[in-house]
């Protein structure tokens, strides 16, 4: 069972990896394009700061989740670069402001659900636990652009075994937002940590199977990176084209990142 409080420990670690960044940056340098299209730096940190307040609301308030939904289907399939462009309008010490209060309180709302308690969120409703991975996933991957945009290097850690296994976990969740039916079997996926360790998920005896880096793993289910771009080995036709459509985040299909963008 996932242990709530070493999830939140991590995803403080991973956001505090990124404010440091960001905090010291002049306020012309969030002007700066990322390699998601139309979107600067601001828009990024805007972006985790929306998310985390939508969290915040299916963790302290799901008794108002169902008016959240019906605002998103008014607003439609723009409203994720709507919230993340009225953000980022904003002064940067203003965005920066916002971010760091908004994960706070989420932090503590995560903290007090009571177990068992499952909170709806766009895609499956989920636990606490798997609430706050994905908010590391995300906020993970909205950090890759941030560094991609200023031509950084991250060091990866150990924090990206929450988000490997996340990205084996919503298998399933990938093929179904593309009208695709999931393969009857499952993969076996194995990965080399950041360490030099071996991270497994799946049955040994699976038929098909992927190896490769947990970095590159990561980059591909949060769609930072094309698969090509990877030291990823697809052994079977099935695990091919799931890392064509891996996705780790709810919503529609994201667009990704071309072939050789990062070669």
């Amino acid at each position: 069972m996932a242990d709530l409080g070493v999830i939140l420990g991590d995803l403080d670690a991973e956001t505090r990896t990124i404010d440091d960044v960001v905090a010291a940056l002049p306020a012309s340098d969030w002007a700066r394009a990322t390699p998601a299209e139309g979107w600067t730096i601001a828009h990024q940190i805007a972006h985790l700061a929306w998310t985390d307040r939508k969290a915040l609301i299916a963790a302290a308030h799901p008794e108002q989740w169902q008016a959240e939904v019906e605002e998103l289907l008014k607003a439609g399939e723009t409203y994720v670069d709507d919230g993340a462009a009225a953000g980022a309008q904003r002064p940067p010490r203003e965005i920066l402001e916002d971010w760091r209060a908004g994960r706070r309180q989420l932090a503590e709302a995560l903290a007090a659900v009571p177990d068992g308690q499952k909170l709806p969120w766009y895609g499956p409703p989920m636990s606490a636990a798997s609430m706050a991975t994905a908010r590391l996933m995300e906020t993970w991957a909205h950090g890759q652009d941030v560094f991609d945009a200023l031509g950084l290097t991250r060091e990866p850690t150990a924090r990206l075994w929450h988000i490997a296994r996340f990205g084996t976990r919503t298998r399933d969740f990938a093929y179904k937002v593309h009208s695709l039916a999931p393969p009857a079997g499952e993969f076996r996926v194995e990965l080399t940590a950041p360490d030099g360790s071996t991270w497994a998920f799946g049955p040994e005896d699976a038929e098909q199977k992927l190896t490769g880096s947990a970095l590159d793993f990561c980059l591909v289910v949060t769609q930072r990176r094309h698969p090509a771009d990877t030291d990823l080995v697809a052994n079977g036709a099935d695990v091919e084209e799931w890392l064509g459509i891996a996705q780790a985040f709810a919503g529609p299909p994201g667009a990704g990142r071309k072939p050789g963008q990062f070669a």
